[in-house]
């Protein structure tokens, strides 16, 4: 077998990640039904990560949340979801996109009140040494000596 990457893959056909998120568990419920399909990883990509995320009805991007260093970027595939930022809701639709510029603060995320399935592509920065604050739930990343994220409770205390 070759370590070789792909040339080109058909994304619907990539299996999702099987660990539903990286949060502890006490906030992973709070993501409902997510499902994301890591496509950056497949090509070797390092500078940059490309998902493939399909949020049934009731489920969410991720926890609301606001990165110091990386910026993101997201493409409505099919279906519709609900931008929820600092600012408030923006209904997003299939053929609409959003990008959040990092070290504005200003916290995110996706959250499907419909009752279809929205599929979206998002595409973020993987620099190291990354802050990433969650201002709805006692949670935070810092980085650790490394450079790679950590995840902390607002209070210092690791979680894993």
């Amino acid at each position: 077998m070759s370590d070789k990457p792909p040339i080109a893959v058909t994304a619907a056909e990539v299996p999702p990640r099987a660990r539903p998120s990286n949060y502890p568990a006490d906030l992973v419920d709070k993501i409902g039904g997510r499902q994301k399909t890591i496509l950056g990883d497949l090509f070797g990509l390092k500078n940059f990560g490309v998902n493939l995320t399909r949020l049934p009805p009731g489920s969410a991007s991720a926890l609301r949340h606001a990165h110091e260093k990386q910026d993101e970027f997201v493409y409505i595939v099919e279906g519709a979801c609900t931008l929820v930022t600092d600012a408030g809701e923006t209904p997003m639709q299939a053929g609409m996109c959003a990008g959040f510029r990092a070290g504005t603060g200003d916290a995110h995320h996706l959250v499907n009140r419909g009752t279809a399935d929205c599929v979206y592509l998002e595409i973020g920065d993987r620099t190291p040494f990354e802050k990433v604050d969650y201002p709805d739930d006692d949670l935070m990343v810092r980085p650790g000596p490394d450079g790679k994220s950590v995840y902390f409770r607002k209070d210092g205390t690791p979680v894993f």
